[in-house]
């Protein structure tokens, strides 16, 4: 069966972004003319996903709000005759069946995802962090479903990552490479350091499971924080079936950091068709 569910975790405070966050989730700051979570959840659709559960927490009113139908908008834009807003407006609510989880208590990623079983229902999901903006030829996503569809296991995505990169994601141990860019893992860690790190294989915030993901987190002893962490449920499930790693092709953007967001902003805007050139003329004109 292929992953045709989705599971989006949203819950967290933004911190990295106060005060912009303390009003607005953080996945509602926006990349351009869209809010961070509108680019995830078009991945997911893009890769063939039709049902995405988002995992929400007190004060997340909006990221409901955003995929939901707009009726006085709607109304008042085609009253303007302000037709291609209208339809950018209307194919929100149409991008796949969206479900709204709250989660009680921020316990950690592995927690959150957690939160998405009875939405499962036993079926494989894919897992995307709305911190993430993947551009790519293939959607992110898709690529790692097209490898789950061959291996019938699961898939997390892989990207090289540098000394500071081993302090800030999970990293793998590769049990054998299979081709250029597919991996078969032996073993995870959580954030080790440059010192402790199996590689220079980062987990970067996207993944496709097998059902027996649940079961593995459930058995996931809490860390020194007392939170959940994925990394550490994939290597619970590595104790029960393969686990496979795909070094995606694209670009991601980590817009869950000031730095990584204005990357992804000027990058983006720099292949905007509606002013790409003058904003290249603009950001010239600054620095000559």
């Amino acid at each position: 069966m292929s992953a045709r569910k989705a599971i989006i975790p949203a819950a967290g405070f933004g911190t990295r972004f106060l005060p912009a966050t303390k009003a607005m989730p953080k996945e509602m700051i926006p990349v351009i003319d869209k809010p961070l979570i509108q680019y995830t959840a078009e991945e997911a659709a893009a890769s063939g996903i039709s049902e995405i559960a988002v995992i929400t927490s007190r004060g997340k009113a909006a990221l409901e709000d955003h995929f939901d139908r707009s009726p006085e908008l709607e109304e008042f834009l085609q009253a303007k005759g302000k037709t291609g807003l209208l339809e950018e407006v209307r194919k929100l609510s149409t991008l796949a069946n969206f479900t709204f989880i709250r989660q009680p208590e921020m316990l950690g990623l592995g927690h959150a995802i957690l939160m998405g079983e009875k939405f499962a229902a036993g079926e494989p999901v894919a897992v995307l962090t709305p911190d993430d903006i993947y551009d790519c030829p293939v959607p992110c996503t898709r690529q790692l479903i097209d490898v789950f569809l061959e291996k019938k296991a699961t898939v997390i995505v892989l990207g090289r990552v540098d000394k500071e990169g081993t302090k800030k994601y999970g990293i793998v141990k590769v049990k054998r490479q299979l081709s250029d860019r597919l991996f078969e893992i032996a073993d995870t860690a959580e954030k080790p350091g440059p010192e402790r790190a199996f590689s220079d294989l980062g987990i970067l915030g996207r993944y496709v499971f097998t059902p027996e993901i649940f079961g593995a987190i459930k058995r996931t002893p809490v860390d020194s924080r007392g939170e959940i962490q994925i990394t550490d449920a994939i290597k619970v499930l590595l104790a029960d079936q393969p686990v496979y790693g795909y070094l995606f092709e694209g670009k991601r953007y980590d817009c869950g950091n000031k730095l990584g967001f204005l990357e992804g902003t000027i990058a983006l805007a720099l292949k905007h068709p509606e002013f790409s050139s003058e904003l290249r003329d603009l950001i010239n004109q600054m620095l000559s």
